[in-house]
């Protein structure tokens, strides 16, 4: 086993503030890595919110710093440009001081000396941010070079893109430099800390808040206990994870060897059924079925929330209905569908509410499984106040599934979660999220379209993510149907 790394990256840097036994891992076993889908999609966001910082800072003569070539020659032109005097902007230059590799998202002239910018898609500068730049700036100085200061950009949430690629604004720059200055004297103790670690064995450090700050660690099924039936991160019910990492460091490891008094009155309930070993289904849900007049509709939405707007008119982050499936039943004997998707790459939020009206109709309750559609046609309605009045009549008649599930039915299988992929699975349906090919989640849905309204994306790739994107939709509006019908059997 290699005991020392080549090199220590200002990543790996992070990761030993968060927890050294991150650091650890991550070098000697990197084979544990868990990234949930949700941080490998935040990875993808940084790197949208990073060429367009290439676009803002840049010039006709920027040099963007090529990894593919390997590091040694990142390094050897990294250290070639800067030498050469502040010329024009730089970008991922690649530089290493004392063992410690950084890439500095951009350097920029600043008459005779350099301007480092970090560039973050938060939207607002963090202390871990600070960290990372204080690493940053020491490297460039520890190698002479002249400093002026260190700026950090992160995107601003109050901006309107007005279209044609034009994301001039989209940043806010803050001047951290003394906050870093600050910090200086302080990262080579950090160093030597890190590579203590990187040299030793794995450190024996407790589970505990910081396995989810700043960022969830992708080591957390390998440090918490999980060769269990029912492991505590699992419990739900709106359980603080300090409470959680309090019970591992008394020795317990699942849900249903928890004390009572440290449980509230729904995670009591899921302790009593993983207990009991069988599912728990309450009169109550039958009732609220029969209550449910016909036409009945099962209405979804799939959403974009892009750090970097891709329609006019839109801000950063905000969250864009782009797709909608509803199954309806006009009766007890009947099931139908409508959808609609558009990848034209126009914006499509209009037409997709006047679609949505005119399939809804006028009267049934509009069945949800989440305050999700709620928000969003709220929303529609504040963005087409033509439509306000249609859209407000089919806000009355939403009715959340959610609750009801939750109040009347649990399974030990669900694992502490209502979420309807959680609780397909347990009750006899046929529909399997795992076998949809490439999306089968929300996250993915919105990647995946995208992808799609890309120019740059081929139509047989188009076709196949328009089908893909139907696919998964469809699948959500079909599931609360057998929810619904299962419920039905209380």
């Amino acid at each position: 086993m290699n005991r020392r790394p080549q090199f220590l990256s200002k990543s790996k840097l992070m990761s030993a503030r968060q927890c050294p036994k991150r650091l650890y891992l991550e070098i000697h076993r990197p084979d544990l890595v868990r990234f949930s889908a949700a941080a490998e999609f935040a990875f993808a966001v940084g790197d949208s919110v990073g060429e367009v910082a290439r676009d803002i800072y840049g010039s006709a003569d920027s040099e963007l710093i090529p990894y593919a070539g390997g590091l040694g020659h990142a390094l050897r032109k990294s250290r070639r440009l800067i030498s050469e005097g502040p010329r024009f902007p730089i970008f991922e230059a690649t530089l290493q001081h004392d063992g410690v590799l950084v890439r500095i998202d951009a350097l920029l002239p600043y008459r005779d000396r350099w301007q480092i910018v970090e560039v973050k898609a938060s939207t607002t500068t963090k202390e871990d941010h600070l960290y990372d730049c204080a690493i940053q700036c020491w490297v460039f100085r520890g190698l002479g070079y002249p400093l002026q200061e260190c700026a950090l950009a992160h995107v601003d949430n109050r901006f309107v893109y007005e279209g044609s690629g034009d994301y001039n604004g989209l940043l806010i720059e803050e001047d951290i430099t003394e906050e870093v200055d600050r910090m200086a004297d302080l990262v080579p103790a950090w160093v030597s800390d890190a590579r203590k670690v990187a040299r030793g064995r794995e450190p024996d450090i407790d589970v505990g808040t910081q396995c989810f700050s700043p960022h969830e660690c992708p080591f957390v099924s390998h440090c918490w206990p999980m060769d269990t039936e029912f492991p505590l991160l699992n419990l739900g019910g709106g359980v603080r994870k300090d409470k959680l990492a309090a019970l591992v460091a008394d020795g317990v490891s699942d849900v249903r060897d928890i004390p009572a008094q440290d449980l509230n009155d729904r995670q009591r309930r899921i302790q009593k059924v993983c207990r009991d070993g069988k599912a728990e289904l309450l009169p109550a849900a039958a009732d609220f079925v029969a209550s449910l007049e016909f036409p009945r509709y099962y209405l979804d939405f799939e959403t974009i929330m892009p750090a970097v707007p891709v329609f006019a008119g839109t801000r950063p982050y905000e969250t864009l209905p782009v797709q909608w499936s509803c199954h309806y039943e006009a009766d007890r004997d009947s099931l139908d569908h409508a959808e609609f998707l558009d990848l034209s790459g126009d914006p499509p939020m209009r037409r997709l509410a006047e679609s949505l009206i005119r399939a809804l109709g006028h009267s049934g309750p509009v069945l949800t499984y989440s305050p999700y559609e709620e928000r969003m046609i709220n929303g529609l309605i504040e963005r087409f106040p033509d439509l306000a009045e249609a859209l407000r009549g089919i806000l009355k008649r939403l009715t959340d599934l959610l609750p009801i599930v939750r109040e009347n039915y649990y399974h030990p299988a669900m694992q502490g979660s209502w979420s309807i992929k959680a609780v397909l699975p347990t009750i006899g349906s046929d529909l399997d999220y795992k076998k949809l090919e490439e999306i089968q989640d929300g996250t993915q849905a919105s990647a995946a379209y995208l992808e799609a309204i890309n120019p740059a994306t081929p139509a047989p790739r188009k076709a196949e993510l328009k089908k893909r994107l139907l696919d998964y939709c469809r699948q959500d509006t079909l599931a609360m149907v057998h929810v619904l019908r299962f419920l039905a059997t209380a």
